[in-house]
């Protein structure tokens, strides 16, 4: 068999893959950029727990999607953006709108919220964009993250020393897969370093009965200022 043979099997397996209407459906679904549970996308399918898992399994083997585990939690989303141009283009075929993800977390903490010590929510994920946007963060293998010359500079200037904050025994920083938002947030030493900051300069403060954090007028002057974000 010569190696266009072998392409156009390719092909067809995952054309195959891709062709199956629940997982059709689970991959579309993906398409807005939130991860979700096989329970999540067993609904959106239409099939049971058991099926979903079996038809995930087969898009990974593809590698059409990926999986990242949050505690007892999988999530799943596409595998890249050369997935997602594809199935744009499928799209554009059938010319017909995606449902919309609507969360149903409580207001308080999907606005902003603690995520053990670092901050998550709308704003954790805002500040994570933000970061990428500015290209202060560059990405290695498994989400990890480590800061460009431009983002050391930016947060040395907040007041966070950087090296010592890469002394600490942990992941210096990575991305982390919000609850609520299912888009990723800063976790990490990094992560830890900014939400102290913000707790200390009283950007933000956090309530006495719960993981939600509030911004404050300073802090959304100081977000707007320094990072470009606002709330």
């Amino acid at each position: 068999m010569n190696v266009e043979q072998l392409d156009e099997v390719a092909v067809a397996r995952i054309a195959g893959a891709i062709g199956e209407p629940a997982r059709a459906r689970m991959l579309f679904c993906l398409m807005d950029g939130h991860a979700r549970t096989s329970t999540e996308l067993a609904i959106v399918a239409d099939v049971a727990t058991s099926t979903a898992s079996a038809h995930l399994n087969r898009l990974k083997a593809e590698h059409l999607v990926k999986v990242i585990t949050q505690g007892k939690h999988r999530f799943y989303s596409l595998e890249g953006p050369k997935v997602a141009r594809v199935l744009e283009g499928l799209s554009v075929l059938v010319d017909q709108p995606r449902p919309k993800f609507i969360p149903n977390t409580p207001t308080r903490l999907r606005a902003a919220r603690v995520c053990y010590d670092h901050m998550a929510g709308h704003l954790g994920v805002l500040l994570h964009d933000r970061f990428n946007q500015l290209k202060w963060l560059s990405r290695s293998a498994n989400d990890v993250y480590d800061l460009t010359l431009e983002g050391v500079n930016a947060i040395e200037a907040l007041g966070i020393d950087v090296e010592e904050t890469r002394k600490l025994r942990r992941r210096f920083a990575y991305a982390c897969l919000d609850w609520s938002e299912r888009r990723p947030h800063i976790g990490g030493a990094l992560g830890a370093a900014l939400l102290k900051l913000a707790m200390k300069r009283k950007w933000v403060t956090q309530d006495l009965d719960s993981r939600a954090i509030r911004v404050t007028n300073t802090g959304r002057r100081e977000l707007s200022a320094r990072f470009g974000v606002e709330l």
